[in-house]
């Protein structure tokens, strides 16, 4: 009999740990993803005051206008692209990437490249 794998337990298992390694500051604060089935999120936070600088994800309704289904990649390379620009609008152009546990693969990836190719350097 095989023992079931509890993915989202092991997912939390990972974030944890990489939590421990890494954090942000407000110069160069970390872009943390979350990935649900239908939606993808992106926020910068400043861990040394705990606050949250920018946001995006494919519930807004700018971004739904566009993108109806937010859960391709489409839609996370649109996430990337407007983090990456609320973030420049701020001055901030350095960021620690927090991918939160999940694989850098699929929409993390196209969510990471997108923040890239708008101007953000992690």
């Amino acid at each position: 009999m095989y023992a079931r794998v509890d993915r989202k337990r092991a997912r939390l298992k990972v974030r944890r740990r990489i939590r421990g390694k890494i954090s942000g500051t407000a110069e160069r604060p970390r872009l943390c993803v979350y990935r649900s089935l239908k939606h993808i999120y992106a926020q910068a936070v400043d861990d040394t005051t705990g606050r949250t600088l920018a946001f995006a994800s494919t519930r807004e309704k700018e971004i739904q206008a566009q993108q109806p289904y937010g859960g391709n990649v489409a839609a996370a390379r649109l996430v990337g692209r407007t983090i990456a620009q609320r973030l420049l609008a701020l001055g901030v152009e350095k960021v620690v990437f927090d991918r939160g546990g999940f694989r850098y693969h699929g929409r993390v990836k196209a969510l990471a490249d997108a923040a890239r190719e708008g101007g953000l350097k992690f």
